[in-house]
């Protein structure tokens, strides 16, 4: 049998249904290696980080199915369902690549929570806008997105340590 990729995912505060759940819709493409941590953020009761060792890319979602990632979506959207307002819940998908590209859904509403995570896929418009060399600080190895509820938007925060603000890394 010929090696699979492996993706990582570590959590605390999350039932057993709800990783079940998530490891079998993640199993059928990649070999799935679980870590139940310790509480980590204490902002937060329950808390997933997903690491996908694919780039964030079409390719990512033909491969995986577009189909598969409504599912994942909207297990996540019952996570969050399930435990209310308030900073109940973090989910972070990290996806390799040169640079990573991660994402941070911690909104507090419910309606934003969902909003983020069906917006995700949108990114990928604007990723050659926001990958070219010109616009990002040298040497980064990560680009990480917020969801800014205000503007209903997935925004740059983070490359290689520095952060994005009114329009330009600091």
């Amino acid at each position: 049998m010929a090696d699979r990729l492996r993706t990582t995912l570590r959590y605390y505060g999350i039932s057993p249904w709800e990783i079940e759940v998530i490891y079998g819709l993640l199993d059928s493409h990649f070999e799935v290696i679980q870590d139940e941590a310790e509480p980590f953020d204490e902002d937060y009761v329950s808390v997933l980080e997903a690491s996908i060792p694919l780039e964030f890319s079409a390719a990512f979602f033909e491969w995986f199915t577009f189909k598969r990632w409504e599912k994942v979506k909207a297990i996540f959207k019952e996570m969050k369902r399930r435990r209310g307002s308030g900073n109940a819940i973090r989910v972070t998908v990290r996806f390799a690549g040169n640079p990573g590209i991660s994402f941070r859904v911690d909104a507090r509403d419910r309606q934003w929570f969902d909003n983020a995570l069906e917006k995700m896929d949108f990114v990928l418009e604007l990723l050659p806008y926001h990958l070219d060399p010109a616009s990002l600080p040298g040497g980064t190895d990560t680009l990480e997105y917020v969801f800014d509820a205000s503007t209903t938007r997935w925004r740059r925060d983070r490359a290689g340590g520095r952060r994005f603000r009114d329009g330009a890394w600091s």
